[in-house]
C-alpha cells in the first residue's frame, strides 16, 4: 500500500423523503441565495423540481435557476451560469440531476469565484498537471441518476470548445457540502439510462481495481464487493424499475465507487476513461455506453500485464472456477463482463455505438499524449490506444 491522503467531507442524506431537508442544508452551509441548476426538464416532469423548490421556500432560501444541462456538459452553459451567479450575487450552487448537471454546477461554482477563465484549470487543455482549483462556491446536490459518482467526488468533466474535447477540473473545493440521495428519484429512468449508469459505476471500480500496487487487501475486497453488488442488483432493477432496495444499493454503490474510498493507497489506472472521453466528446454518446465499448477492449489488450489480477477478477467478481490456466480464467472473466454489458442492453462495439473506424487516429490523437503514457496498470502510448480501439470495432 502506498501513502495517501483521503478527504471526503460530503454529508450524505439518504432515503425516502430526504429532499425535504435541502433548504435547511443550504442554510447550514452558508447559503442565502442559491443557483438551482438542472438539465432538460425531466426533474420538472417527475415532480423532483417542485419538491426541491418547496424545501427552499420553507427554509427561506432565495434562488435563481438555470436549466439546460446536456449530457457531456458544455462550456457555453458553464459560462452562462458563471455570469448569472455574479449578476445575482449567488452564494450557493444546488445541482438537481445526475453527473452532467453536477459537473456543470461544479465548474460554475469554481468559475464564479475565479478572476481568470475557469478553463485555465482544465487538465489536458493547456495545463499538463492536475492543478486543484483555488476556490469555489459551496455546492449541494440532489441526485436523480446513479452513475457518475459526482455527488461525492472532487472532479468536474466539461466539454470544451469547438474541438469537442472533454477535460477535467479537480480539487477538494469541488466536493459537494451535502448530497441528497433518494432512490425513488431514479424510478422513472429509462432502461438505457439505468444501464449506462450501471456500466459507469462498475467502470469506476475497475479503474481502481486494476493496479500495479501490491498488498492492498482492504480496498481489493471493497472493490470486489461493490462490483458484485452492481451486477447482482442489475437484473432486479432492469426487471422492476421501482424495486426500491435494488435502486438503493445501486445508488450507494455509485457513491462509494467514486468518492475514492475504494481507491486509496493504490495506483489507479483511468486509461479507459481517458479513451472514452474522446468517444463521447466526438459522438456525444452516453459515457456509460462508451465505457461498455472501450473497457472490454482495454482488458483484452492489457491482460498479459497482470494475469493474476485478471484471474482474481474472474473468480471473485464473475464466479469463474479457479484453475492453473490464468490466461483462460482471464479470458472467461472478460467474456462474462462483456456478456453482462450486453444483457443490460449496452453496446460493446464501435458499430453498435455508432462510432466509425476511420476516426480511430483522431480519437487517439485527441488525448494529446505527446509522447507521454496513459494509465498505470499498463502504461499506454498513442499507438496502444489505437490498437485498443481497433479491438472494439
Amino acid at each position: 500500500m502506498i501513502n495517501f491522503e483521503f478527504c471526503s467531507p460530503t454529508k450524505f442524506v439518504f432515503g425516502r423523503g430526504a429532499e425535504v431537508k435541502v433548504g435547511a442544508l443550504v442554510k447550514q452551509f452558508g447559503g442565502t441565495k442559491a443557483l438551482v441548476h438542472f438539465g432538460g426538464g425531466s426533474v420538472k416532469r417527475t415532480g423532483v423540481y417542485d419538491k426541491v423548490i418547496a424545501a427552499l421556500w420553507d427554509a427561506g432560501v432565495a434562488f435563481v435557476e438555470l436549466g439546460g444541462v446536456q449530457p457531456n456538459p458544455r462550456e457555453a452553459l458553464v459560462r452562462e451560469g458563471i455570469a448569472l451567479c455574479r449578476k445575482e450575487k449567488v452564494d450557493f450552487i444546488l445541482a438537481v440531476g445526475g453527473g452532467s448537471v453536477i459537473d456543470s454546477a461544479k465548474a460554475i461554482a469554481f468559475g464564479a469565484t475565479y478572476d481568470g477563465d475557469f478553463a485555465d484549470h482544465a487538465f489536458g487543455k493547456d495545463t499538463k498537471v492536475m492543478t486543484p482549483v483555488p476556490s469555489a462556491l459551496p455546492i449541494g446536490t440532489v441526485l436523480t441518476i446513479a452513475a457518475a459518482g459526482s455527488e461525492g467526488s472532487c472532479n468536474s468533466i466539461i466539454s470544451l470548445g469547438e474541438e469537442k474535447l472533454k477535460r477535467t477540473i479537480t480539487g477538494d473545493r469541488l466536493r459537494p457540502r451535502f448530497s441528497i440521495l433518494n432512490p425513488e428519484f431514479t424510478f422513472t429512468l429509462p432502461p438505457y439510462q439505468t444501464a449506462c449508469g450501471l456500466a459507469d459505476i462498475f467502470a469506476h471500480v475497475v479503474e481502481r481495481y486494476f493496479t500495479p500496487t501490491g498488498r492492498v487487501t482492504v480496498t481489493d475486497e471493497l472493490c470486489e464487493a461493490v462490483m458484485r453488488t452492481v451486477v447482482a442488483e442489475s437484473a432486479a432493477v432492469m426487471a422492476n424499475p421501482e424495486d426500491y432496495e435494488a435502486r438503493a444499493n445501486i445508488m450507494w454503490a455509485g457513491t462509494v465507487a467514486h468518492n475514492n474510498v475504494c481507491g486509496v493507497g493504490r495506483a489507479q489506472d483511468w486509461s479507459s476513461h481517458g479513451i472514452e472521453h474522446e468517444l463521447s466528446a466526438l459522438y456525444d454518446c452516453a459515457h456509460g455506453a462508451g465505457l461498455a465499448v472501450v473497457m472490454p477492449a482495454w482488458m483484452k489488450y492489457v491482460k498479459d500485464a497482470g494475469l493474476e489480477r485478471f484471474a482474481r477478477f474472474a473468480e471473485r467478481v464473475w464466479g469463474v472456477e479457479k484453475g492453473d490456466d490464468l490466461a483462460a480464467m482471464a479470458d472467461e472473466g472478460i467474456a462474462r463482463y462483456t456478456a453482462w454489458l450486453k444483457s443490460i442492453g449496452l453496446p460493446t462495439t464501435f458499430a453498435e455505438l455508432g462510432a466509425k473506424g476511420e476516426d480511430i487516429p483522431k480519437l487517439a490523437a485527441n488525448l494529446h499524449l505527446n509522447g507521454k503514457s496513459l494509465g498505470a496498470f499498463r502504461p499506454l502510448t498513442e499507438t496502444d490506444v489505437r490498437e485498443i480501439l481497433k479491438l472494439a470495432l
